[in-house]
């Protein structure tokens, strides 16, 4: 990979850190104790939640200690391996675009599980009844880069 790929790859991660953990504090600083903001119709909900689980709160039942070994080291360990992977693999184009998304969001999110415990979640999106559950920018960064890797993996290599 070129200097300037490199330089691109950087400046991804570093705004996707960056923006997430900007949308942490202002949801911590605006929206912690107040009524959920509805814009767009109640297309987008902006509310304040603190999630002890994974995305969507998945896991959030299990035992403290489970949970920080899991979404501490178990995360931890994952995103070491998905760079690993990209590195080994010399993933270019689409695959490597996601696994930088995944990577700064896994880690932009590991961060407040390290540092916190909890990860904040604030985003709600929906029509009516049919609405996500809540969620961050760092998730957002995740999934779409989950996208990313496998439309990368649907286009023929060179």
């Amino acid at each position: 990979m070129k200097m300037a790929g490199k330089v691109l790859l950087l400046i991804l991660v570093a705004s996707t850190i960056g923006c997430d953990r900007a949308t942490k504090h202002l949801a911590d600083t605006s929206l912690a104790g107040a009524p959920p903001h509805s814009y767009f119709a109640d297309t987008l909900r902006l509310e304040y939640s603190e999630n002890s689980g994974a995305f969507l709160s998945l896991g959030a039942d299990l035992p403290k200690r489970v949970r920080t070994t899991i979404f501490t080291l178990g995360v931890g360990l994952t995103l070491s391996l998905l760079a690993l992977a990209g590195l080994r693999l010399h993933w270019a184009g689409l695959r490597l675009f996601g696994a930088a998304l995944i990577w700064a969001g896994g880690t932009s999110n590991l961060i407040d599980r390290a540092s916190r415990g909890i990860v904040v979640d604030f985003i709600n999106v929906g029509v009516g009844s049919l609405r996500t559950g809540i969620f961050n920018v760092a998730d957002l960064a995740i999934v779409l880069g989950f996208v990313f890797i496998l439309i990368g993996f649907r286009q023929p290599t060179e």
